[in-house]
């Protein structure tokens, strides 16, 4: 966690850019670590609603500007809101960064973390679907150093990916653990070379927002969504009823013609 305000503070602090399919988000108040104010959280909340409704956007890219991925929350500004009614709100048009809320998405996210990853950096994270850290990230928990406890979804997800010993030796604690820990335990996929992670992250992005049906990954996220919030049980059921309209639609047929041509198939998400 990060403490101290920022004269810049009104500054854009998130920087989005089309890449063809992909929408690439960052994290830019480098002079304080990237460090999470209110408004920061905010365009970060916007960007994800954008990366959503937007038909044309098939993945997005999370990375960071500067040396650090993320310092976690600015406390001077965060906490009189957390204070004073505990939420922290989402903006209109807006997305919550952390998942949890409920709301369903359909477009995966792929985050690329380098230098510090603390608090906040975790969780959003273990929101993104495949993560990507460079060898040099350090990552902590540490908000049980600080009198509180993560609040960002890492109590829920963080067992669940990596264990709950794994996890609970670190949420417990607080102490710092490296990038080869991360891959470990399951907190990341691959660690990467230091100034590469990005470009690799937006390789996955691309691959994902080129070669797979869109509707198929929609599908995939809706399944899987639904199997940890419901239960394997009625993810099962709902296999192949859902497959049906894939396969009578206009992509499910490019991928039978591409398979029978032995080309790549051209999707186009109907």
């Amino acid at each position: 966690m990060s403490d101290g305000g920022d004269a810049s503070a009104s500054a854009s602090t998130i920087t989005t850019e089309r890449r063809g399919h992909v929408l690439l988000i960052g994290l830019d108040r480098p002079q304080k670590r990237n460090a999470f104010t209110l408004a920061m959280l905010n365009e970060l909340a916007l960007a994800y609603g954008e990366l959503e409704r937007v038909p044309e956007l098939r993945c997005g890219v999370l990375f960071a500007h500067g040396d650090h991925f993320t310092g976690g929350l600015d406390l001077a500004d965060i906490a009189p809101a957390i204070q004073s009614d505990g939420t922290l709100a989402v903006p209109d048009g807006g997305l919550q960064p952390w998942r949890l809320d409920g709301v369903p998405y359909t477009t995966p996210i792929v985050a690329a973390a380098h230098g510090w990853c603390i608090t906040l950096g975790i969780e959003l994270l273990l929101a993104a679907d495949i993560r990507i850290a460079s060898s040099d990230t350090r990552f902590t928990q540490l908000e049980v150093q600080r009198g509180i406890y993560p609040f960002g979804g890492a109590t829920i997800r963080f067992p669940r990916e990596a264990g709950w010993g794994n996890a609970m030796r670190w949420l417990l604690t607080g102490d710092e653990f490296d990038a080869p820990e991360a891959l470990r335990i399951g907190l990341v996929q691959e660690v990467v070379e230091p100034g590469t992670q990005v470009e690799r992250a937006i390789e996955l992005a691309e691959r994902i927002a080129e070669r797979s049906a869109p509707l198929g990954v929609q599908a995939t996220l809706r399944s899987a969504q639904r199997a940890v919030q419901e239960g394997e049980a009625a993810a099962a059921a709902s296999l192949q009823p859902d497959v049906v309209p894939l396969m009578r639609s206009e992509d499910g047929a490019e991928g039978l013609r591409s398979f029978l041509d032995r080309r790549a198939a051209r999707f186009t998400g109907r």
